[in-house]
């Protein structure tokens, strides 16, 4: 079923014909929870033989509009990793600082070291996307006037991406597919739950006016940056349960392919030594 979820390099996407709500390939609820279960599991064991090996590290990118579920992913398809094993960067709008640099610096150095897991929650596609649809605010002044500037960015963006996985990190990557009733229904829900009111914020309102813009922004990064090397997948994730379901199985499968192992113990005289 993963396969269906790819975006094939070179084809063009169109999101007002992929289904948000779709099960298919699905198993049954009770099914598809317990089969979300044993990957999760799975994830944590093969995170330790990641760690343990050193040679490799997994980079997963979640991109997705507000609301989309990006934290509640990291939440359930992470619960059985070890902390010390994975880092989750949440990217927030850039500081003075950052903005000094090129797109990509505040990134890059966020990339998981061999050994590790690392977890975008957002990423360097928000500067083909949100920056994008907010160009006359958010884009320096010097950047305004440059033709070309969102194919420089994708090119930029596929050869940084060829970049790591040369250097031994694969990369998944995840567009949290919701429809705009879902969105609205769980910004409500929000508003209603005194735990989640914390996370409202005036752009939760603003941004929904710019709903179109944004899903002609993603449908062209989905199809200019989804590579042989690091592939999109679109997840139907109005079903929170079916996301899981998917992302998980997708996450250990990833892990399975690198057919890593422990390392050989550097000295066997150790396994015959008494300890005192």
């Amino acid at each position: 079923m993963a396969d269906d979820l790819v975006v094939k390099p070179g084809s063009k996407v169109n999101l007002r014909h992929i289904d948000t709500s779709s099960k298919k390939g699905v198993p049954a609820r009770e099914k598809a929870d317990a089969e979300t279960e044993k990957n999760v599991a799975l994830i944590g064991k093969l995170q330790d033989v990641l760690y343990g090996n050193g040679r490799r590290s997994l980079l997963i990118i979640l991109q997705g509009m507000d609301a989309a579920g990006k934290d509640g992913t990291v939440r359930r398809v992470f619960d059985e990793v070890n902390p010390t094993g994975v880092v989750v960067t949440s990217f927030k709008a850039p500081s003075a600082l950052e903005l000094r640099h090129d797109f990509l610096w505040r990134c890059h150095k966020d990339v998981p070291p061999r050994g590790s897991i690392g977890v975008f929650n957002r990423s360097y596609y928000e500067e083909v996307l949100v920056v994008r649809v907010h160009r006359d605010k958010l884009l320096p002044p010097e950047l305004q006037s440059q033709k070309h500037l969102w194919n420089m960015r994708f090119k930029l963006i596929n050869d940084f991406e060829q970049l790591l996985e040369l250097n031994g990190t694969a990369i998944v990557k995840f567009f949290l597919h919701i429809s705009k009733e879902e969105q609205r229904k769980r910004f409500v829900e929000r508003q209603q739950d005194p735990d989640k009111q914390w996370k409202l914020s005036p752009s939760d309102f603003e941004e929904r006016q710019f709903w179109d813009d944004y899903q002609d922004a993603y449908e062209e990064m989905l199809t200019e940056t989804s590579t042989d090397h690091a592939p999109w997948h679109i997840i139907p994730a109005d079903h929170k349960w079916v996301r899981n379901y998917h992302i998980a199985s997708i996450v250990a499968g990833a892990l399975k392919d690198m057919k890593l192992a422990y390392p050989k113990l550097a000295d066997p005289s150790l396994l015959r030594r008494r300890f005192d």
